[in-house]
């Protein structure tokens, strides 16, 4: 076998225990699979947590606009859910959870809430009074109201503060790590415990691209459900 090919057969790779280096494409072409699961299941766990984030807020919501008496006490208790840390919340989800995404996805809806109970309930009192009175002077009951005038008005500000609990809630699902199921955090998990740069970077990496892929396809979802706002925007240029 000629010299150059041994040392080429012999060299070690850029992710090696020799080597080390921070990025490295070998790295990424070698476990592919394992970063594609991973991602895979990041994406998933925050999709899943923030829609179910969504589902719980929209009450409470509705509850401390309905009875403005309960509102500090609604926005109190989901804050102080937000201030439980991770380390002691998903232990006490194992119980009836066990050691599944279902814990992480629970966990991080729970989390969600400080922020989504807010942008509801901001974007609910966005609308307009005077829009408010007219539909009621046409005959529109409550939830015809609400669901007909009301929540289309409060979808600017509602997708804003979706946006925020989405970039937070990808960032979040790496401590999902501690029940095994963290997506790009376990590979973070890994790559500290080992001193891994390369895995390090490469799920840093990927959990940036995620949120900014998130936070694009609500912008772009915003402006399909609200078409007058940027018929609003060209006539006032």
């Amino acid at each position: 076998m000629p010299v150059t090919l041994v040392a080429a057969t012999t060299e070690p790779s850029c992710y090696s225990a020799f080597v080390n280096e921070w990025w490295c494409a070998q790295y990424v072409e070698d476990r592919h699979a394992d970063i594609i699961a991973a991602t895979t299941e990041h994406l998933r766990i925050t999709v899943a947590a923030v829609l179910l984030g969504l589902v719980l807020a929209f009450p409470l919501a509705l509850l401390a606009r309905r009875f403005p008496r309960l509102e500090s006490t609604v926005l109190g208790v989901s804050t102080g859910l937000y201030t439980i840390p991770s380390l002691a919340l998903f232990p006490l989800l194992v119980p009836f959870t066990g050691l599944s995404a279902t814990t992480v996805v629970i966990g991080l809806a729970v989390y969600a809430l400080t922020i989504l109970v807010r942008g509801l309930l901001d974007g609910l009192r966005s609308v307009p009074e005077e829009v408010v009175e007219s539909a009621v002077g046409l005959g529109y009951g409550s939830t015809r109201l609400l669901l007909k005038v009301q929540l289309p008005l409060a979808l600017p500000v509602l997708v804003a503060s979706l946006r925020v609990a989405t970039v937070s809630t990808v960032a979040l699902t790496t401590v999902g790590t501690l029940v095994s199921y963290g997506g790009l955090g376990d590979l973070i998990s890994h790559a500290v415990q080992r001193n891994f740069r390369a895995e390090l970077v490469t799920a840093a990496v990927l959990c940036v691209v995620i949120a900014l892929v998130l936070d694009v396809a609500l912008v772009v979802l915003q402006r399909l459900l609200t078409p007058w706002t940027r018929s609003t925007g060209r006539a006032t240029r």
